[in-house]
């Protein structure tokens, strides 16, 4: 096959990575969600098998059809949502179901019409790569802030990092990550015991359909999950240089939601801050054999959804702060990349900017988060300043 000629140690590791980033980072608030519902151990077992699997199959079999790299990943505000939602609405987990339901169907209506993909085709590239650079550049801060908690492993890793990209670009991430898990394993910061061996088992949960969870949890997380997951993942792909059937994949994200939210998913979208890890150099320098690295990143959440609480404990052992440095070290070239692309253009440079800066703030209103906004407010921006100019140009 010629995904085994195309395939690399550079795109492995970036698969590995991206499902290290995505999966430490917002495991906990995916718990904190079922638990809110009152899940049982063996429930929320099930929810790391249909999120593993349900990622995992919308990654792997996509990015080997399309030889391009499709990354897909669950809602973490979503999650967010439904953890606040579920406690101060006493909700059962039938209904939750149910409204993970409801909210597939709204996604999956989302695709076939395509409307989603033509307000995204309108979307100036100067605003996408804006965009794309605000997601991301919390991820660069937090690397360095990290220095705080854990100096010696992250500078170990930013010497490494640094050292690599001088003498082997292509494997910079691989041997930092190499690093700082032999300096955590030396200095006995690895938490060996969140290891267990156990699989993950489904277990069906028949939905109930109530109002009051649509409007309270099916709504919200549609809402939240189209502006602040979809929106962020079609611009990192359009900034990344890859023109995907956006409508036909958002398409399957609902169809893959509605089939397994029996079993847990409650919403599968386009991923952001892990899909620029794969999307970018550090996976493959050939763009179009950047797709191994999607693919195998599927392949790892599938192991995850299949292995449980063994893959879980594996990735959860992990320090925090090498977890933290890892994503922001990878992610540099994205960042970097996507302000060189939203700062190009001196008409669109101060809209731009706007994105940039308010997507970096993390303001969240009417519980919709900053990328949403900082889209709103870069094209008010740049609906203002150029609105009108092109006929005053025309004009005689």
């Amino acid at each position: 096959m010629s995904f085994f000629k195309d395939l690399s140690l550079s795109a492995v590791t970036a698969g590995f990575v991206a499902v290290l980033v995505g999966f430490t980072s917002s495991v906990a608030i995916v718990f904190q969600a079922a638990q809110s519902f009152g899940a049982t151990p063996q429930q929320i077992t099930s929810w790391m098998w249909a999120l593993g699997l349900g990622m995992g199959l919308c990654s792997l079999v996509p990015s080997l059809i399309l030889r391009q790299p499709v990354m897909i990943a669950w809602s973490t505000p979503g999650a967010a949502v439904l953890a606040t939602a579920g406690l101060a609405g006493g909700f059962s987990m039938a209904e939750a179901v149910g409204a993970f339901m409801a909210c597939a169907a709204l996604i999956t209506l989302a695709g076939v019409t395509g409307w989603f993909e033509r307000i995204m085709n309108r979307l100036p590239m100067e605003i996408a790569a804006a965009l794309l650079a605000g997601v991301l550049a919390r991820f660069g801060m937090d690397a360095f802030a990290a220095l705080q908690s854990a100096l010696p492993l992250v500078l170990v890793m930013l010497a490494a990092y640094l050292l690599t990209r001088r003498l082997l670009p292509r494997y910079a991430v691989v041997v930092t990550l190499l690093a700082g898990v032999a300096w955590a394993a030396l200095a006995g910061q690895m938490r060996w015991s969140e290891v267990h061996l156990a699989l993950a088992l489904p277990v069906f949960i028949a939905p109930e359909f109530s109002f009051s969870a649509l409007m309270s949890l099916a709504l919200p997380l549609f809402i939240v999950t189209m502006a602040s997951q979809n929106l962020p993942g079609v611009a990192v792909m359009r900034a990344s240089g890859y023109q995907l059937p956006v409508s036909r994949l958002i398409t399957l994200t609902g169809l893959a939601t509605l089939v397994l939210a029996p079993f847990g998913a409650f919403a599968l979208n386009f991923s952001a801050i892990t899909a620029a890890i794969c999307m970018g150099p550090e996976a493959h320098p050939d763009p179009a054999k950047r797709y191994t690295a999607a693919a195998s990143c599927g392949l790892f959440y599938i192991a995850v959804g299949i292995f449980g609480a063994i893959v879980t404990g594996l990735l959860t052992a992990f320090p925090q702060e090498l977890v933290v440095a890892i994503a922001g070290l990878a992610l540099l070239g994205a960042i970097g990349g996507g302000l060189a692309g939203a700062l190009a253009g001196e008409s669109h440079r101060e809209a731009s900017l706007i994105t940039f800066l308010v997507t970096l703030s993390g303001v969240t209103l009417a519980g919709i988060g900053s990328a949403f906004w900082g889209v709103v407010a870069g094209s008010i921006a740049l609906f203002v300043q150029q609105y009108g100019r092109g006929h005053r140009r025309a004009a005689p």
